[in-house]
């Protein structure tokens, strides 16, 4: 069993529109944009990274938006709902800004002996608010909400299989543990974990295969501490006969993937360096920052890409 993931380090999703996306993470949840970028392998559509004050990993959800991309369809084979973490007694702030906001939202519910409240992103994707006793990252309250109410990072996530047997042996080899169940979803963890060590298992054998589109998660991110964990996990990965990707340089961070046998593709991404790497820690988010192998293009790029108001 691995021993070098800690928990989630991002999760990277897919929207229709960079303005709408950045209005909701921003201004609605209040979480800080901390870095402003574009795809590594279509520079024209941007990379947005939205977290806690430090865009710690743990915190960081992530978007492609492609400009008018359909919506996906919600199935199987794919990361269902993304959980963040926040302070016990908040669900009420919660649901009323989020109500104020537009966003339909049900009551509160508890599910693992955790109070949530699930709501839908503009492009229906799904998240749940987890009320827990304590977090590891400091929120950000830059964008209209208290450090007290403000979400702290993620708690975790769920993925929905047609069948779990595969997926849940992978988990268990990378250190998670089941520690509940509750109808057909089981609850794996980390012991010590970054926090956003939670990982639902829902086995849905009927249901249909999710359609990627806007709304729908491209990857999961797991978290290593260093370049050299990272290596170690790829070896151990390959060994047990998994198809990983060589390390490649993210700017913020150093990553492999490789796909699940339940079909997610799954992400092990390096704590180091950070995204304070170009930006001082004061202004993270605020400027476009390219990958340097497109800064000679950046006349172009900045020209094809919508402009986003803050």
């Amino acid at each position: 069993m691995l021993t070098q993931i800690k928990g989630l380090h991002h999760v990277t999703s897919m929207t229709g529109n960079a303005q709408v996306n950045n209005d909701f993470f921003t201004k609605t949840l209040g979480l800080r944009r901390v870095k402003k970028t574009v795809n590594f392998d279509a520079p024209d559509v941007y990379h947005l990274y939205y977290g806690d004050a430090q865009g710690s990993p743990g915190s960081v959800m992530t978007y492609f938006p492609f400009p008018n991309m359909g919506r996906g369809s919600a199935g199987t084979g794919e990361v269902g709902e993304s959980l963040f973490a926040v302070s016990r007694g908040t669900l009420g702030y919660w649901a009323e800004r989020l109500q104020k906001s537009g966003v339909a939202v049900g009551n509160p519910t508890e599910e693992f002996g955790e109070k949530r409240l699930s709501f839908a992103a503009p492009d229906g994707d799904r998240f749940a608010l987890i009320e827990v006793d304590s977090a590891a990252n400091a929120p950000w309250d830059g964008n209209g909400v208290a450090a007290a109410e403000a979400i702290h990072g993620f708690h975790g996530a769920t993925m929905r299989l047609r069948d779990g047997g595969a997926t849940a042996e992978l988990l268990q080899f990378m250190g998670y543990s089941p520690v509940d169940r509750q109808g057909p979803v089981t609850r794996y963890a980390i012991a010590g974990g970054n926090g956003a060590d939670r990982i639902d298992v829902e086995v849905l054998p009927n249901a249909p295969r999710a359609q990627q589109g806007a709304g729908s998660v491209h990857h999961i991110a797991f978290a290593v501490e260093n370049r050299a964990a990272q290596l170690e996990v790829r070896k151990a990965l390959m060994d047990t006969g998994h198809q990983v990707t060589p390390v490649i340089d993210r700017d913020y961070f150093w990553a492999i993937y490789f796909r699940t046998p339940g079909g997610v593709l799954f992400e092990i991404a390096t704590n180091e360096p950070g995204f304070d790497r170009d930006e001082d820690s004061a202004h993270l988010g605020e400027a476009l920052k390219l990958p340097r192998q497109h800064e000679a293009l950046r006349p172009r790029i900045e020209a094809l890409l919508p402009p986003i108001r803050d």
